[in-house]
């Protein structure tokens, strides 16, 4: 299992990583790992300020759909068009895959998330 030192994490499987003064939001290797093969990716509150736990979008995979939720208090300023093939999710998943992008309401608020060792513990790895 993939889980970068240089990301934040959440309890419900969403990884952060700050670029500049954005941040970029997807989903862990170990939550695509468990929902199987993402086939679509839905988010439609670009533009808008969505609050932390609140869900941004939800990814379908080949038996399930779940909801993606926001780590933090932000505006979402963009969506990965390239997920118009969301394999990018599959093979990529802190990479290409990312979902969002995100200026957040407070940066601090992403200090606040687990490191990787702490989401290591969370999940058994």
């Amino acid at each position: 299992m993939n889980i970068p030192q240089n990301l934040k994490y959440t309890q419900d499987d969403e990884w952060v990583r700050m670029e500049g003064e954005f941040a970029l939001i997807g989903i862990t290797d170990y939550a695509q790992h468990e929902l199987g093969d993402i086939v679509f990716v839905d988010v439609t509150c670009e533009g808008e300020t969505v609050e932390a736990g609140e869900a941004f979008g939800s990814v379908e995979a080949v038996k399930t759909v779940a909801d993606l939720l926001m780590p933090v208090t932000g505006e979402v300023v963009e969506f990965n068009s390239a997920l118009d093939d969301a394999s990018a999710i599959n093979n990529d998943p802190y990479g290409a895959g990312w979902i969002i992008k995100v200026k957040p309401a407070n940066v601090a608020d992403i200090d606040a998330l687990m490191d990787a060792a702490a989401y290591t513990a969370k999940i058994g790895a």
